[in-house]
């Protein structure tokens, strides 16, 4: 008969034990860290590179922190599916050919339409659906149109964002910190994506 501590062994292994915890996942361009549920229940070590969905659909990810058992049980913010394959790496190159290829394109029509608009980068979610186009401060319109013609090209959906508070204030509170990990910001400046022009760089 098992006795009651190995069989809590099991049940965390196997992941039944509800208060399992979350991992802490790095992902998207910008370094966002925030926690994941494993849909399996799988232990990802640090630094796995595993596939999650988040709020804005499928991507990659780094495992930066195990769970913890003794976590407070929090709502996710998105599931870990599994581990990065050698097929998923033959698509991220495909996916970024095309990143590079928006990039130039845009950075193309803003100049010979005169739009006074500085792009910044391109992102192409790992679901090929979500391909999101950085900008310094507010886009113009005259810059959305023709974001809106480059999406009938790429065939995807197309969602803007703005650098300037991730320049002027970091990732989040305690930026560049070991602080900040797990509050949105980066716990060092030399992996952030912005770290070059970012206000707060240490």
């Amino acid at each position: 008969m098992q006795s009651a501590k190995a069989k809590l062994g099991t049940e965390l292994a196997n992941g039944q034990n509800g208060n399992m915890g979350f991992h802490l996942v790095r992902y998207s361009l910008l370094g966002h860290v925030g926690r994941f549920a494993s849909v399996d229940a799988t232990l990802y070590p640090r630094q796995t590179r595993v596939i999650v969905r988040s709020v804005r659909g499928l991507e990659i990810g780094e495992v930066l922190a195990p769970p913890d058992p003794e976590e407070e049980a929090l709502k996710p913010e998105g599931h870990i599916l599994r581990r990065v394959t050698v097929e998923d790496d033959l698509l991220v190159a495909r996916l970024e050919k095309h990143r590079h290829e928006a990039f130039n394109a845009c950075s193309d029509l803003l100049k010979s339409e005169a739009v006074p608009a500085v792009l910044v980068d391109v992102e192409h979610l790992f679901d090929g659906q979500g391909l999101f186009f950085y900008f310094l401060g507010e886009v113009p319109s005259s810059a959305k149109d023709i974001i809106e013609r480059l999406a009938d090209t790429y065939e995807t959906k197309v969602e803007f964002r703005k650098f300037t508070e991730t320049l002027t204030e970091g990732c989040g509170p305690g930026c560049g910190t070991e602080e900040a990990m797990g509050q949105g910001g980066c716990a060092s400046c030399t992996s952030c994506a912005v770290a070059s022009a970012c206000g707060t760089k240490r």
